[in-house]
C-alpha cells in the first residue's frame, strides 16, 4: 500500500515509513557471505573464516547500510508516488510504539520545493542604466595612468599641497604615553591619495620642509588598531621634504609603457577607449541586471524550502572561513561565524535562483552554443592572447558552464527588459567607475 504523505504545514511534509526486518536480514546474509569469499582473518586462510565471526566485525557495519539503503528506496517511491520534488535530505525518526517485531518503522520529515508562480512581467518596474564615454573620460583615464607613473622632485620652500609627496617624521601619544605604530621617522606619503586619516592629512598640508606641527587625532570606532580605535592621540609632525609630482609626457615612450608596441599616442588613447568602454558596458550591464533581479525578489512570493536556505548560508560560512585563512587570520578553523549573518542574503538568493530557473524553462531562455562562444570571445579580449584564452574555456567544462550561467542570466534579464516598464538613467561616469 502506497505511504500517506501528510502536510505540516508550508512546504514541510511527512510519511511513514517501514521495511521488513526478513528482508533486512536476507540481504545482510547475502553481503557477508560475498565478504566472506575474500575476507583476511588472522588465523584463518583468505575466504575460510566462519560466518559468525564476520558477522560479529562486519554485521553492524553491513546492517546500517542496508537499512539506510532499504529505508531510502521506500522514501524514494513514497515521494515519486505522491509526484513530489523532494528540496534537502530528509530527518529520520525511529517508530516503535505499536510496531511488530518484524518491522522497521521510520518517520521521514522533509520539505518540497515550491509552486513557483512567475510574476507578471509586465507589472515590473525596472531600471536600464547606460554611461557615455566621450574624449573626456579618455582624457581622465590618460591622467589617472600619467599620475600613476609620475616622478617626484624636493622643491626648496614649497608649502605641502594635494598630489605632493611628502616624508616626515612623526609621534604619537594617547594621555601622554607612546603607543605601537605611533612612531616613524622619514615616512613618505602622496597628500590626497587617502592613504592617511583625514586629520593627519589636513596637518601636513601648508607644511614647508624643516616645520613642525602638533595636532590632536581622533582615531575612528571601527579603526583596524583596536587598542587605540575610539581614542584621540596628539601627534607631532615635522616635515623633512616636500617633493611635487611631475607627470610624464603623453608621447612614444609613455604609449611603449604602458603597452602600445610602436609607440603610437593616437593608437593608445584608442585602446584606452575600447577598454573603458568594455569597461562600462559591463558596469552598466551590472546595475542594470540588478535592477531586474531586484524587482523579481520583489514580486515573487512564494514560500522557499529552509533546507535549500540553510545549505546556501552554509556554504557562505564556509567561505568566509576560507577567506580569513587566506587572510592569515589565527584560529580561522574555530573563530565563531554566525550564520544567521548570512540567512537574508541567502534567503533572497534561492528565491531568485527558483524563479530563474522557472521563468527560464517557461519563456525557454536557455544559452545556446552560439551565445556562449560569442560571450567567451568577448571575454578573451581582455587579455593578451584571447585565441589561449577562447581555447582553454572551449576545452574546460567547468569554465565553459561558468560562461553559460552568465549567458542565461543576460536572457532573463533581456527577456525582463523587454517586457517590464523600463526607466532609462544616465550614471555619470565618475559614480560607475567610483571614483565619485
Amino acid at each position: 500500500m502506497q505511504p500517506v504523505v501528510e502536510t505540516l504545514s508550508g512546504l514541510e511534509r511527512r510519511v511513514d515509513l517501514s521495511v521488513s526486518v526478513a528482508d533486512v536480514e536476507k540481504e545482510v546474509q547475502a553481503q557477508l557471505k560475498r565478504v566472506a569469499r575474500t575476507a583476511k582473518v588472522p588465523g584463518f586462510r583468505p575466504g575460510k573464516a566462519p560466518l559468525s565471526m564476520l558477522e560479529r566485525s562486519h554485521g553492524p557495519g553491513i546492517r546500517y547500510d542496508v537499512i539506510n539503503g532499504q529505508v531510502g528506496r521506500a522514501f524514494e517511491q513514497a515521494v515519486d508516488g505522491a509526484k513530489l520534488r523532494v528540496a534537502g535530505a530528509p530527518t529520520l525518526e525511529p517508530k516503535t510504539e505499536g510496531i511488530a517485531d518484524d518491522t522497521l518503522a521510520f518517520t521521514a520529515t522533509f520539505e518540497v520545493y515550491p509552486e513557483v508562480a512567475v510574476p507578471d512581467l509586465s507589472a515590473l518596474a525596472v531600471t536600464r542604466y547606460d554611461t557615455a564615454v566621450s574624449d573626456a573620460e579618455v582624457q581622465q583615464t590618460l591622467d589617472v595612468l600619467r599620475k600613476q607613473r609620475a616622478t617626484y622632485e624636493a622643491r626648496e620652500g614649497r608649502a605641502a599641497a594635494d598630489g605632493d609627496r611628502v616624508t616626515l617624521d612623526f609621534a604619537g601619544t594617547i594621555d601622554g604615553v607612546p603607543f605601537e605604530g605611533g612612531k616613524a621617522e622619514d615616512f613618505p606619503f602622496v597628500l590626497g591619495q587617502g592613504r592617511m586619516l583625514p586629520e593627519f592629512e589636513a596637518a601636513a598640508k601648508g607644511l614647508k620642509a624643516g616645520e613642525t606641527k602638533v595636532f590632536p587625532l581622533s582615531f575612528p570606532e571601527d579603526y583596524q588598531g583596536k587598542e587605540v580605535a575610539g581614542k584621540t592621540a596628539e601627534f607631532t609632525i615635522t616635515v623633512k621634504e616636500v617633493a611635487e609630482g611631475v607627470l610624464p609626457e603623453v608621447d612614444g615612450e609613455f604609449a611603449k609603457a604602458l603597452g602600445q608596441a610602436e609607440g603610437d599616442v593616437e593608437k593608445l588613447k584608442a585602446d584606452i577607449r575600447t577598454n573603458i568602454e568594455r569597461e562600462v558596458k559591463a558596469r552598466s550591464q551590472g546595475r542594470t541586471k540588478a535592477s531586474v533581479m531586484d524587482a523579481l525578489v520583489e514580486a515573487g512570493k512564494f514560500d522557499v524550502p529552509k533546507a535549500l536556505v540553510d545549505s546556501d548560508v552554509q556554504s557562505r560560512v564556509e567561505a568566509a572561513r576560507e577567506e580569513l585563512k587566506q587572510r592569515g587570520i589565527p584560529n580561522a578553523e574555530s573563530v565563531p561565524i554566525p550564520a544567521e549573518a548570512f540567512t537574508t542574503e541567502s534567503e533572497r538568493r534561492v528565491r531568485l535562483g527558483l524563479l530563474v530557473s522557472e521563468l527560464v524553462k517557461q519563456a525557454q531562455l536557455q544559452a545556446k552554443p552560439e551565445q556562449v562562444r560569442a560571450r567567451i570571445e568577448e571575454f578573451a579580449q581582455n587579455y593578451e592572447q584571447p585565441a589561449q584564452v577562447i581555447s582553454y574555456y572551449l576545452t574546460d567544462r567547468q569554465r565553459r558552464a561558468e560562461i553559460e550561467a552568465i549567458v542565461l542570466e543576460d536572457n532573463v534579464v533581456q527577456h525582463v527588459l523587454e517586457k517590464a516598464k523600463v526607466t532609462e538613467e544616465q550614471v555619470p561616469f565618475d559614480q560607475l567607475m567610483g571614483m565619485a
